[in-house]
């Protein structure tokens, strides 16, 4: 992944403020949670990471947007198949759908999905506490999530830079 074209092309489109509570530092947040989740759990590190940043790329407010993901997961469609994007989503197919569908549903309350779309679905639920909301444990998918250090651990993430 080019990290520094990613950013790029998302900031080119983002209609929120970057610095929001659903901009580049909720998304380095859903990354790092990822990734430590990841590293349990098995789930396919490449699609994680990119959900982190595309996820909420495509909001158009920081309330009720619910097409937002369906967006978020046109525009990985998007960067993936667009010949002048070539390598900034270093995918195969198969984790393009992954990736388009944790996307898409990611805030829809589903619970079976691939261990990659549960860690994606948790490493965003877990960051909540910046909008004072703390996920309860049956809310999140993967054990690794619902571990309580684990938990603390995000929280405290979430809460530093918001709060």
């Amino acid at each position: 992944m080019k990290l520094d074209k990613l950013l790029d092309a998302i900031r080119a489109e983002y209609a929120l403020d970057w610095n929001g509570i659903h901009g580049i530092s909720h998304w380095t947040r859903v990354r790092e949670n990822g990734l430590r989740l990841a590293e349990q759990t098995g789930a396919q590190i490449a699609v994680v990471e990119l959900f982190a940043y595309l996820h909420d790329a495509k909001r158009i407010n920081d309330g009720g947007d619910l097409k937002h993901g369906s967006r978020g997961g046109a525009l990985a469609r998007r960067l993936y198949a667009h010949p002048e994007r070539v390598g900034i989503l270093d995918l195969s197919e198969d984790q393009v759908e992954l990736l388009v569908y944790a996307c898409a549903y990611h805030t829809d309350g589903l619970t079976e999905a691939d261990v990659t779309v549960q860690t994606c679905w948790d490493a965003d639920r877990l960051d909540l506490p910046r909008l004072g909301i703390d996920p309860a444990p049956e809310q999140l998918l993967t054990e690794a999530a619902r571990d309580p250090r684990f938990m603390r651990a995000a929280r405290a993430r979430a809460l530093e830079t918001h709060w």
